[in-house]
């Protein structure tokens, strides 16, 4: 029994070597057979069992202990504390004390990290005062002296609360700084030179944020040795709470102190190149990473990820992900952003597949970096798969999913189900409020989308920017002058909010479609800031509408004298003078656009059928099944023109004559992908198109008729709205 006492005497004195649960209860089981001191002292295994993270085990050894010395109650924080039980770590530290049994310097990291969890800056200065008694203590007793680990733990501490409160200044202000350059040292170390000067932040940070990092550094340049953690926790908070220009400094005086930055250190900086789109800074990281090896780094790998992203490179965003030897879930959500943010959507969504395919499990913010993707392609049929596993996860209650579903199903034409969605977040906040009235005013429902924004008001819900755009663009898709004149001024006058050119096109685009021509060429001629073509298009669109030539020719020569080169002043204002017959202004044009190499995008529409997307071109005959799509279409001319149809060919730009004309309209884009969708679809099945420019006049008319003939909900999205066709009507009440 002696050389079995010798093992567990051995193995008590370095518990470490007890690396796995089943070798630490067989010590258990050994301890328990010999009587003596081992069988008394259960304290030495529950620290095996908390070095272990085995927190079942570490409890029931903790509750077997009738009185539990220091050691115990330092094992069961620290247990605690590492599984996020961040109350019970802290109440077992407070029934501690009231025992009378004094922590020692072992106790304090654990203690702190669950303050941090908890962002209790209070109790953790509390903590703080409780540490900085026992080094005074133990000051008396050097040679009890140990590096106090505690330290690091409390400018987490600190700093996590800081960042919270960075977090509700961000809606404030920017800082926008200019870096030095980052240079490489001699010793491999990366040295940011940073010059006072270089530096100039728009932003002054409040008080009750600066105070949490001055605290921070004042910690921090009392500790006595400062080691690679102290270093990267003081840095991370810098950048964390937009203090860049003190970030970069803090490495280079790490370099100076001889420390290599590490992988922590690295990831801690780069999205301060990633927020300013410093795309040679970066590089000059990720040179320094590979040469000393840290490239392979998750950490590092999903910074740089997402580095490159922000600086528009999405190619080495992908280049630095599948060179990645493990990828984990943030390095799978960082590359599907990085996709999705720089317009590659279905890319981003067949990295979503892949990551599935692999067995990754996705986070919440996953989805909410897939379903734009969704929202912008118009898949709806793998919107709603997406859907479905996220209710079978249980994320359906996350608001910022919730948000991204109620985004993407308006933008894929089912409002009825993004409304359904949103009346179920139990607390809406301004991205699930914008989404839902956008939705609402793209779909037609203004006056629904009206009452939305004036609920968030009443709600206590400050609007932003592109919620004033949302409600103007409501406005202008009824025709609700007044409201939106209302909302225009009111956006400066009640929030402070500058107008910028969305809200100056979307009133332009409001007086315009209300037929007030005049009115609107005042309006974006006396704008405060500098007119774009984008604003005068919104115009020069109405003018087509209400057939106002000579205004047309005043506006197509502000664009130009903006933009020279802009192809939708020269189409639009061809199509002009084709509606008004004036056929050799409207060849003269075509000319000059061949002359300047501009090339007129085609009509095209396009419909999901079966997971699968079928896209058609003007008078296309290239479908597979063009044959039968030609037959339903002649079935349903007949019986449209049984029931009054006659065909506008005013709406037809060519020169040619009614016949052919009559037979272009009938082969317009949408018509094709709705009569395929006819004769693909079961009966009653609504049939969703999508369009890349505006719905004529003609093809709006003949919708309402077979919308009516075949007894089914057409909904078609052109370039500004969705038109729902049913029982011979629309819901845009042929405004639009």
């Amino acid at each position: 029994m002696s050389s079995t006492q010798n093992l567990i005497r051995r193995i008590i004195r370095n518990p470490n070597i007890i690396t796995s649960t089943s070798l630490a209860k067989q010590l258990h089981a050994q301890i328990l057979k010999i009587k003596g001191r081992f069988h008394s002292d259960n304290s030495i295994i529950l620290s095996v069992y908390s070095n272990l993270n085995s927190l079942h085990d570490s409890v029931l050894v903790f509750d077997s202990l009738q009185s539990p010395p220091a050691l115990a109650w330092k094992s069961i924080i620290k247990c605690y504390t590492s599984h996020g039980l961040s109350n019970q770590s802290l109440a077992s530290f407070n029934e501690m004390r009231a025992l009378g049994i004094f922590p020692d310097q072992h106790v304090f990291p654990s203690v702190l990290k669950a303050c941090t969890f908890l962002k209790d800056l209070r109790l953790g200065e509390s903590v703080h005062g409780c540490i900085i008694r026992l080094v005074n203590l133990l000051d008396r007793f050097p040679e009890r002296r140990q590096i106090p680990e505690h330290e690091s733990h409390l400018l987490r501490c600190i700093e996590s609360n800081s960042a919270t409160i960075s977090d509700e200044l961000e809606e404030k202000g920017r800082m926008q700084f200019f870096y030095g350059n980052v240079e490489r040292e001699a010793g491999g170390n990366v040295d940011v030179n940073i010059s006072a000067s270089a530096y100039q932040s728009n932003v002054v940070m409040e008080d009750r944020a600066t105070g949490k990092i001055d605290s921070v550094r004042k910690v921090f340049e009392m500790m006595p040795i400062k080691d690679i953690v102290s270093w990267n926790t003081v840095i991370a908070g810098n950048a964390q709470n937009g203090m860049y220009e003190e970030a970069l400094t803090m490495v280079r005086k790490m370099g100076n102190a001889n420390l290599k930055p590490d992988t922590f250190t690295l990831s801690s900086i780069l999205p301060i190149f990633s927020e300013y789109a410093d795309i040679i800074k970066g590089k000059e990281i990720h040179s320094y990473a590979i040469r000393n090896g840290l490239d392979a780094d998750v950490f590092i790998g999903s910074s740089l990820i997402d580095m490159y992203a922000k600086c528009t490179q999405v190619e080495h965003s992908l280049r630095v992900f599948h060179l990645l030897p493990k990828r984990d879930a943030i390095s799978w959500n960082s590359i599907i952003a990085g996709c999705v943010q720089n317009g590659q959507f279905d890319q981003g969504l067949w990295l979503f597949r892949q990551m599935l395919k692999e067995k990754v499990k996705p986070m919440p913010v996953s989805f909410s970096s897939v379903i734009p993707a969704c929202a912008y392609l118009t898949t709806l049929n793998f919107g709603k798969q997406l859907h479905g596993y996220i209710m079978r996860i249980g994320f359906d209650d996350n608001k910022f999913i919730a948000s991204s579903l109620v985004d993407m199903y308006a933008k894929c034409g089912n409002i009825k189900t993004a409304r359904h969605i949103f009346e179920k977040i139990d607390m809406h906040d301004m991205v699930s409020y914008t989404a839902i009235i956008m939705g609402c005013a793209l779909h037609g429902h203004a006056l629904d989308a009206i009452r939305l924004f004036e609920q968030m008001l009443a709600d206590g819900v400050e609007p932003t920017y592109v919620a004033f755009m949302a409600v103007l663009t409501a406005c202008s898709h009824a025709g609700l002058v007044d409201e939106g004149w209302k909302y225009f001024n009111g956006m400066a006058c009640d929030f402070g909010i500058a107008p910028g050119l969305e809200h100056y096109a979307a009133v332009a685009d409001l007086l315009g479609r209300a037929g007030k021509l005049q009115e609107a060429y005042d309006f974006i001629s006396s704008m405060k800031i500098p007119s774009t073509a984008s604003v005068w298009l919104a115009l020069l669109a109405a003018c087509r509408a209400h057939k106002n030539v000579e205004l047309a020719e005043k506006v197509v020569d502000k664009i130009l004298m903006i933009d020279p080169e802009n192809m939708g002043a020269y189409v639009l204002m061809s199509n002009i003078y084709s509606a008004a017959q004036r056929w050799k202004d409207a060849a003269k044009l075509r000319i000059c656009m061949r002359d300047k190499g501009m090339k007129k995008r085609p009509a095209c529409s396009w419909i999901e059928v079966r997971n699968k997307v079928h896209c058609f071109l003007a008078g296309d005959e290239s479908h597979p099944h063009y044959g039968k799509i030609k037959e339903a279409m002649n079935v349903l001319l007949e019986q449209m023109e049984k029931e009054g149809y006659a065909p506008d060919t005013n709406q037809v730009l060519h020169d040619v004559d009614e016949d052919q004309k009559s037979y272009l309209l009938h082969t317009h884009s949408e018509r094709l992908a709705i009569a395929y969708g006819i004769i693909s679809t079961p009966a009653g099945t609504t049939i969703r198109v999508i369009k890349n420019i505006r719905v004529c006049v003609d093809c709006h008319t003949a919708i309402k008729f077979i919308a009516k003939i075949v007894g089914r909900e057409i909904i078609v999205r052109d370039n500004s709205r969705f038109h729902h066709f049913k029982n011979g009507a629309c819901s845009c009440g042929d405004y639009w």
